[in-house]
């Protein structure tokens, strides 16, 4: 199941892709007397828990008999980012991908062996979250190098603290796409990633977020990213320092986790930062991120 979030009439819908040109309006499919009000978005249903599931897989079984009305095509729709924007941070994890890290070391003067010995945790705002085919800001003004990062995220739908890395994957609703858009100087100017990774729209998310049990192995996924068609990021999520699980587990550890909180794994290498000459972000733009089994986040860049 895909599920997603769009805007119709004024208000959030929680859809789920019928095939790969259609959704289905739960939000105005959900039957009366079923369980809890219709969700309104993707947080909505993971708080809802397993019943609302059920009624989702029902509404699928039976969508051939579903009204028009409740039907809509996908390239139709204002799709939406499919995490409340009032929720908590955006955790992501740094460096995890040995060939970006070399890259990002050899780039910034350090040693090309110079690994991390634990995982890197940072967060991004949600005021930062941009929806697949919406636009991203240039900020020509605040940075000279602004940069993409295609990532797999992991969107947790059963909290906890303390979660054993053998149980991790039990504790997660689903993964997603994100693009961790990056003002690289202004990481170097204050010394660390928050300020040049929180900037408004550096944060496209979607377009939707497939359900943890269509995804067989979610450390075995291709992940690639073209900007104006050219390919400038490919690998496997294989190729991930630290696991899922161990990224759920290590984050989890003295800290609670809360249903709906979205976790960013790390990219890949081929970064415009680390080539030379740099061909980092410029207006106009279109940049193409896609994750195996999950889909395509598409984002232009503007003034």
């Amino acid at each position: 199941m895909k599920f997603l979030n769009f805007r119709l009439d004024g208000g959030t819908h929680l859809g789920v892709m019928l095939g790969e040109t259609h959704v289905l309006d739960v939000s105005m499919a959900w039957p009366a007397g079923a369980a809890g009000p219709a969700p309104d978005s993707v947080d909505a249903l993971i708080l809802a828990g397993d019943a609302a599931l059920e009624v989702v897989r029902q509404l699928l079984w039976e969508h051939d008999m579903q009204e028009a009305s409740n039907v809509h095509r996908y390239d139709a729709l204002e799709i939406l980012p499919p995490a409340d924007p009032r929720g908590r941070n955006i955790f992501n994890v740094g460096r995890n991908y040995r060939e970006h890290i070399i890259e990002g070391n050899l780039a910034n003067g350090r040693p090309a062996d110079a690994f991390p010995t634990a995982i890197e945790f940072f967060t991004k705002p949600r005021t930062a979250l941009a929806a697949h085919g919406g636009q991203v800001l240039r900020h020509a003004g605040l940075t000279a190098s602004l940069d993409y990062e295609v990532e797999l995220a992991i969107v947790i739908g059963r909290g906890g603290r303390d979660i054993p890395a053998a149980e991790a994957l039990q504790h997660v609703f689903g993964y997603t796409i994100l693009n961790d858009i990056t003002a690289r100087d202004l990481q170097r100017l204050h010394g660390q990633w928050f300020k040049g990774k929180s900037l408004d729209t550096s944060c496209p998310l979607g377009p939707v977020v497939v359900h943890a049990s269509a995804i067989a192995d979610p450390d075995a996924l291709m992940l690639e990213l073209d900007v104006d068609g050219e390919l400038r990021q490919r690998d496997s999520t294989a190729s991930m320092i630290f696991s899922i699980a161990t990224i759920v587990s290590s984050l989890s550890e003295g800290m609670t986790l809360l249903p709906g909180d979205v976790i960013a794994t790390g990219t890949p290498k081929g970064v415009g930062f680390a080539m030379r000459p740099q061909r980092c972000l410029q207006a106009g733009q279109t940049v193409r991120a896609r994750i195996e089994g999950i889909g395509e986040l598409v984002n232009t860049v503007v003034d």
